[in-house]
């Protein structure tokens, strides 16, 4: 029971993380402009309560925001110039992670 703990707090942990380096990389004036529009967008549909299909309708109301906010963090990541990413992601890591 205890593993299964960890593993929830480890992946809220990621979680928090990578939001954090979501965050940042909306900031940096390294990211391309893109990426950021792209990285805010995920975000607030994430958070809104409007949806392109309503969430009323069964399974495929759901299923848009599980599919829309990952893509749209998948292609800005992979706009992201490498090193950028490395550096936010150094950053935002605690030593004892590192």
């Amino acid at each position: 029971m205890k593993s299964k703990k960890k593993r929830i707090r480890a992946g809220i942990r990621k979680w928090r993380r990578n939001l954090t380096v979501y965050k940042r990389a909306m900031a940096d004036p390294r990211c391309p402009r893109v990426a950021r529009w792209l990285l805010a967008g995920a975000i607030a549909y994430a958070v809104s309560p409007i949806d392109l299909i309503p969430d009323f309708i069964p399974v495929i109301g759901h299923l848009d925001d599980v599919i829309i906010v990952p893509v749209m963090i998948w292609l800005a990541l992979r706009m992201i110039p490498e090193t950028v990413l490395v550096d936010l992601r150094q950053r935002v890591l605690p030593h004892r992670d590192r």
